[in-house]
């Protein structure tokens, strides 16, 4: 099947005029997808805890805010944001009761509905958008003028309006402006969960860290270490992102080049590949769904010593003194916990 794109021309935001648009969580996407649709000329709420150390933050934004609850119940579309590990129990206590037949609920991840965690009665039409960059980067080209990429996706249909508002409500928050790719909630969900884990956060992390060590335990300086294996990251991926790996390796020196042709295949070996294939498995099979849903059911106690252990880590310390050394990289944060 070919990838459908779909662009600012091809979604109608009439197509949520006169509907009430919920923003269950204010988080990263949250607060992006919150903002974005209401400089788009959207009517939106969001919908948080009393409790929510959110709430004052929404509000002063100008967002009505509303407990779940009072929120699904007010709500045509109800778009869940908060984190995978909460969504479940969010949505059966909170969200469920509140939805009637032509409403739509709406993700931005399909974790739970693609394992089945979320179940939405079959009058309600389930879909979702997911743009491919943090939440911070999406409020931050949306108000630039730009937009992020995003994914949608339709699991259940029941008025054949899914796809419309969906790609409406994706234009809302800046998709349009860069592409929208039609996939299935499988797709996005398998996919999603593998790139996370092999290359963007588990390979990349763990990589930049036996860097790190390998330097600092062959006697180099931890501060040598971290700019070598961590902070200029940043400059091969910006090159990458760019123009993809050849612009990369067209704007490094020819010993780089060298290097990267010839001893990287050395390091991500066939080995490594089939290790990929193995964490690919257990994704499709739902393994790391089971893992993740009862780790958090109790409690999280591996999960928390091992977000103990990586905080704990030296070239932590190291990089937040040589972070220290350059202020500038302060300007145009991607992430200020005080907004968002």
């Amino acid at each position: 099947m070919d990838l459908r794109i779909f662009y600012d021309k091809d979604a109608d935001l009439a197509r949520l005029a006169g509907k009430t648009v919920a923003i269950i969580g204010y988080g990263s996407q949250g607060h992006a997808h919150a903002l974005n649709l209401r400089d788009s000329g959207v009517n939106v709420l969001v919908g948080l805890r009393k409790d929510s150390g959110s709430w004052p933050k929404a509000e002063a934004e100008g967002l009505r805010v509303l407990e779940p609850a009072a929120a699904a119940r007010e709500a045509d579309v109800v778009m869940l944001v908060v984190p995978d590990e909460t969504a479940a129990q969010i949505y059966r206590d909170e969200i469920a009761p509140g939805l009637q037949p032509g409403n739509h609920l709406a993700v931005a991840h399909g974790f739970n509905v693609h394992f089945r965690q979320i179940v939405a009665p079959e009058g309600v039409a389930v879909w979702l958008v997911a743009p491919k960059g943090p939440g911070h980067t999406v409020r931050g080209h949306y108000a630039e003028g730009k937009g992020v990429p995003c994914l949608v996706a339709v699991d259940q249909d029941p008025n054949g309006d899914a796809l419309p508002v969906a790609l409406a409500y994706a234009k809302g928050i800046g998709g349009g402006r860069a592409g929208i790719l039609e996939t299935s909630f499988r797709e996005e969900t398998e996919t999603d969960l593998f790139g996370e884990q092999s290359v963007l956060c588990g390979g990349l992390t763990a990589l930049m860290q036996a860097g790190y060590e390998t330097l600092v335990e062959a006697g180099y300086a931890p501060e040598m270490a971290y700019f070598e294996c961590i902070h200029e990251v940043k400059l091969i991926v910006d090159l990458i992102y760019e123009g993809g790996v050849a612009n990369m390796r067209y704007s490094v020196s020819n010993t780089a080049e060298y290097g990267d042709l010839t001893r990287g295949p050395r390091l991500i070996d066939d080995g490594v590949k089939q290790r990929m294939k193995q964490v690919l498995a257990e994704i499709q099979k739902g393994e790391f769904a089971r893992e993740f849903i009862l780790e958090n059911r109790a409690g999280r106690p591996s999960f928390e010593a091992l977000r103990r252990r990586g905080a704990e880590h030296p070239l932590e310390e190291v990089g937040a003194r040589l972070r220290g050394l350059m202020p500038w990289l302060q300007e145009k944060r991607l992430v200020d916990r005080s907004k968002n």
